[in-house]
């Protein structure tokens, strides 16, 4: 009996070590607000893969979806005292980073590839150096984000089609000015409430990216999608600054390197996402109309630049001349 209670207790003791010794110098807590099947989550998985893989297991990676960490602020908030390492942020960084507005700009951005100039070079690096400084967070990765367009009942192809129409947004005074710059009657609403308000014709229109468009099922009372492009963004994968630093080189390489794998592969899948949600929404009945982007953007600039203050009009001015 008293050989068995010692063999136990040395396989226990062993049992331990070997747990021990498995154990990740490092764990990233990483928390995101988008469900398992949302491209960004699987972007987060191939992160995850990558550094466990690559830091022979010194590094470990928990991922949250779903908000399991809290809010978008939240996990910001959990990341500056520590309690979590890493999250997917976007214009949100302006309380701190004012230059991060631009994220959230209409019309700052002409096309996709303007946008992916502007992110992948000196603006880009701008705007991640103010994140780092004032925020306390790296930002190691950006995925492009889909454009917002116009839904509505008719076709509208020139700022002049819009004609009072009455269009919900979002509780943002930029777009509430931006809109009625533009000769439309904005009313911020929730978003839960914009399928019934579009149902009823309280409101008329209501602008989001295709993505929403479809999970909102809003191609069951609107006709038209109205590429207006007006609001083109991207958002931010940020790890904590001094849970960076207090990692040795080579592990901040394997971190850095993971995040260029992950950043391509949520590009690759979010190209195949927005042709699958144009197909889906044409096969839902939705007409995709083409608009005179110039004739928006030139209309809606002197309330956009109304509201930025003197830094940020000088990045807008920096991305226009690019």
């Amino acid at each position: 009996m008293i050989k068995r209670l010692i063999t136990g207790a040395v396989l226990g003791a062993a049992l331990i070590g070997s747990q021990a010794a498995l154990a990740a110098d490092y764990t990233l807590r990483f928390g995101h607000l988008a469900n398992e099947q949302n491209i960004w989550h699987q972007a987060a998985e191939k992160f995850k893969e990558e550094v466990e893989a690559n830091s022979d297991g010194r590094i470990e990676v928990r991922i949250y979806p779903n908000e399991q960490l809290g809010s978008e602020m939240d996990v910001i908030n959990s990341i500056q005292l520590g309690t979590a390492e890493m999250t997917i942020t976007g214009e949100s960084l302006q309380n701190w980073a004012p230059k991060a507005a631009m994220m959230a700009v209409p019309y700052a951005f002409r096309d996709s590839e303007h946008l992916q100039a502007a992110v992948s070079g000196e603006i880009g690096e701008e705007i991640e150096a103010q994140i780092t400084e004032q925020a306390n967070l790296v930002p190691l990765a950006w995925f492009e984000r889909g454009p917002r367009e116009l839904t509505a009942n008719r076709r509208v192809e020139h700022p002049d089609d819009l004609d009072g129409m009455r269009l919900r947004v979002p509780n943002v005074p930029l777009f509430v000015d931006t809109w009625e710059a533009l000769g439309a009657r904005p009313t911020p609403m929730a978003f839960s409430e914009v399928f019934t308000a579009l149902q009823q014709n309280t409101i008329q229109a209501q602008e989001n990216p295709l993505s929403l468009i479809e999970s909102a099922s809003f191609y069951e009372v609107q006709d038209y999608v109205n590429l207006t492009g007006h609001v083109r963004s991207w958002i931010y994968v940020v790890i904590g600054r001094n849970t960076l630093e207090s990692m040795p080189d080579d592990l901040q390489q394997v971190v850095f390197d993971a995040a260029e794998v992950m950043q391509d592969y949520q590009a690759e899948l979010f190209e195949e996402d927005q042709r699958r949600l144009e197909q889906a929404l044409t096969d839902r009945g939705m007409e995709f109309v083409e608009v005179d982007i110039e004739a928006f953007a030139e209309k809606a600039r002197p309330a956009v630049l109304e509201a930025l203050d003197d830094e940020q009009r000088a990045l807008f001015d920096a991305i226009q001349d690019l």
